[in-house]
């Protein structure tokens, strides 16, 4: 009998193989993304809080690595990745917050690669990468203060996030601060759906990496995705078929 582990092994060993073959055609022929809105006003945002003198506050969320949420905090180090190399240069550069002693960590390691990819290494500061609390209230809070205090101006939220996020957005509002915010949670989801005129729906989450020039392995994770998708929608078409005809 198959058991669940044995599945599990199938499809992801199928979702690398499939992985490293498109991000191989990648190299050799870029792909063509729609338009997303969330990512287009974050590129305006770069540019704008480099001319206001103003930072950008990036939020991971409090999900660890090595469980089911740390995709979404991955997701977030790939945007961090690229809005560090765009601000390394700004008189106030970007800060990143995490809930996590580990995603905190690869914050600091991902600002530092950022500043090194944009020639300007020696103005990394450590202190702009932050564990801003262990629990979700916690990390809430932490993060309330950097956005009250530390002339904000876009707060992005890439990562996992609960209910705790209506704290965020509304320090957000009463701060002037605009949001473009993401979470593979759905309460965390439709708090900033509800609250922020810029939030990723879905699967938009783990698109930033590709959108923002991480490379041609990100975009084949986008080819992968739909693949997958209609893969898993043939076979539920395909299940409900055979139990129509009675094959079981």
């Amino acid at each position: 009998m198959i058991t669940t582990e044995i599945i599990e092994l199938v499809v992801i060993f199928f979702s690398a193989i499939l992985l490293l073959g498109i991000a191989a055609w990648k190299r050799k022929s870029p792909a063509k993304l729609r338009d997303i809105p969330a990512l287009t006003q974050l590129y305006r945002s770069l540019g704008l809080s480099i001319e206001e003198g103003t930072r950008l506050h990036v939020s991971l969320g409090h999900g660890g690595l090595l469980d089911a949420r740390g995709g979404s905090a991955l997701a977030g180090l790939a945007a961090l990745r690229y809005i560090a190399e765009r601000t390394s240069v700004s008189d106030k550069p970007s800060v990143a917050s995490a809930g996590d002693p580990v995603i905190g960590l690869l914050t600091q390691d991902t600002l530092q690669a950022g500043y090194e990819a944009a020639g300007a290494g020696e103005l990394y500061i450590p202190t702009t990468g932050r564990v801003a609390g262990l629990n979700p209230f916690g990390f809430a809070a932490g993060s309330m203060n950097i956005l009250q205090n530390e002339s904000i101006s876009t707060h992005v939220m890439i990562g996992h996030f609960g209910p705790e996020a209506a704290l965020l957005t509304e320090t957000a509002d009463r701060e002037n601060i605009h949001i473009i915010g993401a979470t593979d949670d759905l309460a965390g989801q439709a708090v900033l759906f509800a609250n922020t005129q810029h939030a990723l729906i879905g699967e938009e989450l783990f698109a930033a990496g590709a959108y923002m020039g991480a490379g041609p392995t990100h975009e084949a994770s986008l080819t992968v995705q739909d693949i997958l998708r209609w893969l898993v929608i043939l076979a539920l078409l395909g299940g409900a078929a055979l139990n129509f005809l009675g094959v079981f």
